[in-house]
């Protein structure tokens, strides 16, 4: 007998039954599976382990699945931190919504069939453009991109669902942005009219996040590679040798850039304008 708990574990903790029952769950079996508590009856047809994330449960009990931010999260993709009770649910083209109690869900609609779980990346990354600011898509669409989340048909999909006026995002976007914030922090400079070369490599110094105008050298400080002593000793090594190559340091930490933006770009601003003379 195939235990329908460990079925479910199996294609990643919520199904229909059908799927179920084409890897030999018997309706009998879920039922009685389901009275015990070991799977979860989410509405007629589907079911859960009783450990699956609320949201992804309660966009099926909706009809789709879960997507927008909190699906992009689930798929290790950069968005910044949010705080989000509602459930973002991907109906397809044409699903329809079930009711469900409670339901604070919104409801994305977009060509293809919605299945359960997570909505693929591309989906969630067109509804996050429709429910998020265009720095979190951009941040979020650069790091998918990054880590090789998206195919050539994700891109060309992306394109053709958002406006027009969102294509100069993906024109501006690259694949070797390594973190949320060196994205926020370059389309910011960019909106401000300053151009960046990215992932630049100085002999004597290494690789740098950015460099503008041939002198000023900007670091993004995640706290993950610039943590400690021995990381800090290695930065300021790095900051010493490119002084003597005449280059100007500036480095900025996540805290800097989404809560002090206005001392991030003076400081930017006054540097490249030393630069320039």
């Amino acid at each position: 007998m195939i235990d329908p708990a460990d079925l479910l574990h199996t294609v990643g903790g919520i199904a229909r039954g059908r799927q179920l029952q084409q890897f030999g769950s018997s309706r009998p079996q879920l039922a009685i599976a389901a009275h015990a508590g070991s799977i979860h009856r989410v509405r007629q047809g589907v079911y859960a382990l009783p450990a699956t994330d609320p949201k992804i449960i309660a966009a099926a009990a909706h009809g789709g699945a879960l997507t927008c931010g909190d699906a992009l999260r689930a798929h290790g993709v950069w968005v910044l931190p949010r705080v989000d009770a509602i459930v973002h649910v991907w109906l397809g083209g044409s699903g329809r919504r079930h009711p469900h109690t409670p339901c604070e869900c919104i409801p994305h609609h977009s060509p293809g069939t919605a299945g359960l779980g997570l909505a693929p990346v591309a989906a969630a990354l067109i509804h996050a453009y429709r429910c998020l600011d265009q720095e979190a898509f951009f941040a979020a669409y650069e790091s998918a991109w990054n880590q090789r989340l998206l195919s050539a048909h994700d891109h060309e999909r992306i394109r053709r669902e958002l406006p027009k006026s969102a294509h100069w995002l993906l024109d501006l976007a690259r694949p070797d942005a390594e973190s949320g914030l060196e994205s926020t922090l370059r389309l910011r400079l960019h909106q401000l009219g300053i151009h960046l070369d990215c992932q630049v490599v100085i002999g004597g110094v290494g690789r740098v996040d950015f460099v503008a105008e041939r002198r000023v050298i900007i670091e993004v400080d995640g706290r993950l590679n610039h943590d400690g002593p021995e990381m800090r000793h290695k930065d300021l090594t790095r900051d010493a040798a490119a002084s003597r190559l005449g280059f100007e340091t500036l480095r900025f930490d996540y805290a800097m850039i989404m809560h002090d933006w206005d001392a991030v770009a003076h400081a930017v601003l006054s540097a490249v304008a030393r630069a320039r003379r």
